[in-house]
């Protein structure tokens, strides 16, 4: 059966500030912008947590900031 759908889009991406975990077995990563704490831990492994960067679509965050 053949697939007629639309064409694929292709989405920009940006550079985007993220967490990555720091256990070597672990994949665990979250946005900056979507973290609660200054210094998270990994939600997958508790391991902490470092600074880094990666291409992602743009995604804004409506809720930072509010309480």
């Amino acid at each position: 059966m053949a697939y007629r759908g639309k064409p694929v889009e292709d989405i920009p991406h940006e550079e985007t500030v993220i967490w990555s975990c720091t256990h070597k077995d672990c994949k665990g990563w979250i946005r900056d912008n979507f973290s609660f704490a200054n210094v998270p831990v990994c939600s997958i492994c508790q391991s902490p947590m470092m600074r880094s960067v990666k291409m992602l679509p743009p995604i804004i965050n409506t809720n930072k900031g509010r309480r």
